[in-house]
């Protein structure tokens, strides 16, 4: 936050009228300025990255990149406010006070509300927990629909459905999907949390397969296996991996 107390605002909204509405409200105080405008979570990340604001007020339900996306996406995230028109994202927010959670449509008094929470927390410089806020809210889908890759200043969105293994080198996981491989800062575990358990399975400490890209299972060693994947690859088997495969396949 400026040494002004002005707070830079960048709006998140996929849809035109409700940005619109927004600018409205925003504009009627004098402690906001709205640094941009975004109708997509690509210019988001771009914005967010580029001016880094103090504050976004962000969208949820937004095509090719969703709002939670967004903040994957964005190192050091602002505040953010999340205005949606679907209530099953939940409503931890209240409690936390680093965000808050707008359900549309919202009065420019509860907008208000939730601006005077977010001044507050700025003020006092505290950490603003976005993770604990979005794991409380339960923004992220119980099942992966796709997984984002930052590449630079590039983000390669896969599909869950186009991936045909995923291994874990060191800190990071290569994700294997059309004949390319993907580097991804993430844990094993924490991906194979959100993976479709009934299409993803993790035969060995270091890899995942997906279930329809393997081609045959042969003996490897007395408590080992390997799989053949359809493109040929072979990933081993541990004797755990091969006990999960049995009661799936």
């Amino acid at each position: 936050m400026n040494a002004k107390s002005v707070i830079q605002t960048i709006i998140v909204d996929d849809e035109e009228p409700a940005r619109l509405l927004l600018r409205e409200y925003l504009t009627k105080r004098d402690d906001i300025n709205i640094a941009a405008e975004c109708s997509n979570g690509f210019d988001a990340v771009k914005a967010l990255t580029e001016l880094k604001p103090d504050l976004a007020i962000l969208d949820i339900q937004m095509p090719k990149l969703n709002g939670f996306e967004v903040l994957e996406l964005v190192e050091n995230p602002p505040a953010v406010i999340f205005a949606t028109a679907y209530d099953q994202y939940a409503v931890k927010a209240f409690e936390l006070h680093a965000v808050d959670y707008l359900l549309k449509p919202f009065s420019k008094e509860r907008l208000d509300e939730a601006l005077d929470h977010v001044a507050k927390r700025l003020k006092t410089k505290k950490p603003l927990p976005i993770e604990a806020l979005t794991a409380a809210a339960g923004m992220k889908p119980a099942i992966l629909e796709r997984v984002l890759v930052k590449d630079g200043s590039k983000v390669h969105v896969i599909p869950a459905d186009k991936i045909d293994y995923i291994e874990a080198e060191d800190d990071y996981v290569a994700i294997k999907a059309e004949g390319k491989s993907h580097l991804k800062q993430q844990r094993m575990t924490d991906l194979e949390k959100m993976l479709d358990p009934a299409k993803f399975v993790r035969v060995h400490r270091s890899s995942i397969i997906n279930l329809e890209r393997i081609a045959r299972i042969e003996l490897y060693a007395k408590d080992s296996r390997m799989a053949i994947l359809k493109d040929g690859t072979k990933l081993l088997i541990s004797r755990a991996g091969y006990d999960k495969l049995k009661k799936m396949l």
